[in-house]
């Protein structure tokens, strides 16, 4: 099983005709992925790998369905690529784009809760269901089907974790890549909740690192509504003090966002906290 996409997910790619989306295009057609239309202002009429080309989503949507779109449109439009989508009618918006205006991704993130529409992102690496789709950027190889959820801050981060999964003999059954914040769509919370629903997921990994109080409310989560074991792995440890650390949302200010208060608050729910990606498949074997 898997969530948010499956096989029959209709993909839209806005912003294919450039470099990025064009070569991610052609990557998840490869695998598999239903991508129905692509986007791009001005080049309507046009056909990237035989994938046929809109001005608009809306266009797009009316002609061919479209389930999800995964947005290659550079932060200061990203907003309003995103909202194209989401008014176009899709269910799931991927916006892979980093710094996008925060007045922008509150005013997106408002619009998809009316509407009820799931974005993820920004700043994302998107999601991939191993063996079925991936509306994203993940290297696919890395991934086997299987049934372990993974929920991640960092895209690379999720790729590592997978491989040493694979490695391990355990399968994922989705992977989601929230973004690196400050702000987010879907949160680890909402990816938890989803994990736990889903028939087909046994056991979830959550990563997670230093900055913002996301890890205490999913330890919260984990206490009170999870049935299913939990590993993690926060990175970040050593961090100092107000210095970010890759992400615009990994940043330790004042008491808030330690590495130490988040493992803490995730041992204390009854979550399995590991020091490095090839502990988790160990812990699995213990717990499953």
């Amino acid at each position: 099983m898997c969530i948010l996409i499956d096989e029959d997910t209709k993909v839209i790619v806005q912003g294919i005709t450039g470099t990025v989306g064009s070569f991610q295009t052609r990557v998840m057609l490869d695998y598999g992925t239903k991508v129905v239309a692509g986007v791009t202002p001005g080049k309507g009429g046009q056909k990237v790998h035989g994938v046929p080309v809109y001005d608009l989503v809306e266009d797009a949507v009316e002609e061919n369905g479209g389930d999800a779109s995964l947005i290659f449109v550079p932060g200061p439009y990203a907003a309003d690529a995103t909202i194209e989508a989401i008014e176009a009618g899709v269910s799931l918006a991927v916006m892979t784009a980093e710094g996008v205006p925060l007045l922008d991704v509150m005013k997106v993130m408002s619009l998809a809760s009316e509407m009820g529409v799931a974005v993820i992102g920004p700043d994302t690496a998107g999601l991939i269901s191993p063996g079925r789709c991936k509306v994203g950027v993940h290297p696919h190889r890395l991934f086997m089907e299987g049934s372990v959820g993974v929920v991640s801050k960092s895209g690379a981060l999720s790729y590592e974790t997978s491989k040493a999964l694979t490695e391990g003999g355990y399968g994922q059954s989705t992977v989601i890549g929230i973004g690196g914040g400050p702000m987010w769509g879907l949160t680890q919370v909402e990816a938890l909740r989803l994990f736990e629903e889903d028939e087909g997921t046994e056991a979830v990994v959550l990563l997670g690192e230093i900055g913002g109080s996301m890890e205490e409310e999913a330890a919260e989560f984990i206490g009170e509504h999870m049935s299913k074991p939990v590993v993690s792995l926060i990175v970040g440890r050593h961090a100092p003090v107000g210095e970010r650390m890759g992400h615009a949302g990994a940043i330790i200010q004042g008491r808030r966002g330690t590495a130490a208060g988040k493992i803490a608050a995730l041992e204390r729910a009854g979550a399995r906290v590991v020091k490095g990606p090839r502990e988790i498949p160990l812990v699995l074997r213990e717990l499953l």
